[in-house]
């Protein structure tokens, strides 16, 4: 298993980094790809819970959330939720084969949002002046974070932090993710020696424990619906939604963070 991940991610990475790179309408794309496909684990992950939630509504949704970031500050973000959630209540009338149609209907907004607004912050991200930097930092200090929490509480984890969401994540694990995302960020402080300074510190404190929160609440939707991942289309990850669920986070506090602070 931990094979297949490393093997997973160390292919990921050169992809991943080309679209940081290249940005503008690469990102964009980039994004919008990996969001079609977490928000139709959603979905899925919805269906096993026993809800029928529309997945064309939640894509478009998605959609719209990310073309609309590529263009901040100019948001037509009230125009898009009134587009969206009226129709998308309106066709609960006609369907038939539902018993919860009111649920329904919040999943199906709420997955478009879920998905949508933490990609699409990452998304505006890249659009700073210092975009490829921040988005950078983002990642790395994610990764350190994830890295770093899964060797040390695997190897000195005996307390258990949040059982009831994730039994296997321990406090010792949590720390050395906060050690792995300084790591992590100050790794971009090499590359970029004017970026931030003790800033870099204190954001690579702050990511792990966003990044955590974020796994923790999709470890909460996928026990609440009854299963493990979110699909098998990533080796030895899950799916698409499982390794994205901890940036959807991050990638909204780094943006302000960018924005008010950096």
């Amino acid at each position: 298993m931990l094979r297949t991940r490393l093997i997973s991610g160390l292919l990921a990475i050169p992809i991943v980094f080309l679209a940081v790179y290249l940005g503008g309408v690469w990102f964009l794309v980039g994004a919008w790809l990996i969001a079609m496909v977490a928000g139709w684990e959603f979905g899925e992950m919805m269906k096993s819970g026993g809800y029928h939630t529309t997945p064309l509504i939640t894509l478009a949704l998605i959609t719209l959330l990310l073309a609309d970031s590529y263009q901040w500050p100019y948001s037509q973000l009230q125009l898009i939720v009134t587009v969206v959630i009226i129709p998308a209540l309106i066709w609960q009338l006609f369907r038939k084969k539902t018993d919860t149609p009111t649920a329904d209907w919040a999943l199906t907004i709420m997955g478009g949002f879920y998905v949508g607004l933490g990609l699409a912050h990452l998304v505006a991200l890249r659009q700073l002046a210092d975009g490829a930097v921040w988005v950078t930092i983002a990642f790395l200090a994610t990764w350190g974070a994830d890295t770093l929490a899964y060797f040390i509480g695997r190897q000195f984890g005996k307390h258990k932090i949040w059982p009831r969401h994730s039994p296997k994540k321990t406090v010792e694990g949590f720390l050395g993710g906060i050690l792995g995302g300084v790591i992590g960020a100050l790794l971009v402080g090499l590359v970029f020696p004017n970026t931030l300074g003790v800033g870099l510190v204190i954001i690579g404190a702050i990511i792990p424990v966003v990044a955590f929160l974020g796994d923790i609440c999709e470890s909460m939707l996928k026990r609440d619906t009854g299963i493990k991942d979110s699909s098998n289309l990533f080796p030895g990850h899950g799916g698409f939604l499982d390794r994205i669920d901890s940036l959807l986070f991050v990638s909204i506090v780094v943006y302000y963070f960018a924005v008010w602070i950096g």
